[in-house]
């Protein structure tokens, strides 16, 4: 079953007496263990895609179904707990809490979601293993370059174990080099552990990370098309 559905999905917004068509009736399937990117130029509604997949927000009109739940029938409080325990989230800001250390970051989901403590820093642990950052968990985001605040958000996206982590442009605020490191990390964490990802992105380097590429302009689907081998 996929993971992801959406059937003619419409995003519409109100700005004063404008309707803004952000998106236009697009109609795709995500499955487990893709790694999927969404391209296409600023404004041709990638973000509010995402948005709506991540269950922040939902269609207008159509269908979205998360894991076959109609994410449009779903209460706020179904739709957080499927962003809790099932979604997990990386945002081009890191959005990293800067006087909480790398471990503790990483931990935040797992204290939401009431882990016990030692379970969490065994977590916290082990995926800062896994993101290359055992020697920095200490460390505060302050003492961090972006590439590597960029991993903990990674491991931090990870701590719930979800069925999908939604990453909205991951590259953006990073270095070439430090770019690649993060696209490495992703790619080995999709094909070691079968994690599903969904990015958006400009870049065209990352393409040839993704097992498939979709393309918006103007909020309708253009091409959906497989990856290259990286």
């Amino acid at each position: 079953m996929p993971l992801v559905e959406l059937f003619d999905v419409v995003k519409d917004y109100r700005l004063g007496n404008t309707i803004i068509h952000a998106i236009r009736g697009v109609t795709l399937s995500v499955e487990p263990g893709e790694l999927v990117s969404i391209v296409g130029p600023s404004g041709c509604g990638k973000t509010t895609l995402l948005n709506m997949v991540g269950c922040i927000d939902v269609p207008t009109r159509g269908r979205l179904l998360f894991a076959g739940r109609d994410v449009g029938a779903l209460s706020d409080a179904a739709l957080a707990d499927i962003r809790l325990h099932r979604i997990g989230f990386i945002f081009q800001t890191f959005n990293l809490v800067p006087v909480l250390s790398a471990r503790e970051n990483v931990e935040l989901p797992m204290v939401l979601a009431r882990v016990a403590p030692r379970r969490r820093r065994e977590v916290a642990d082990s995926l800062l293993e896994a993101v290359g950052l055992t020697d920095y968990r200490r460390h505060k985001p302050g003492e961090l370059s972006g590439g590597q605040r960029q991993r903990v958000a990674i491991a931090r996206a990870l701590v719930n174990q979800p069925d999908l982590v939604i990453a909205d442009e991951p590259t953006a605020n990073l270095d070439s080099v430090a770019g690649d490191e993060v696209l490495q990390v992703i790619k080995g964490l999709n094909e070691r552990d079968g994690v599903t990802f969904l990015f958006s992105t400009h870049n065209p380097a990352i393409l040839r990370y993704a097992t498939r590429r979709i393309r918006l302009k103007d909020g309708a689907l253009q091409a959906s098309e497989g990856g290259e081998a990286a």
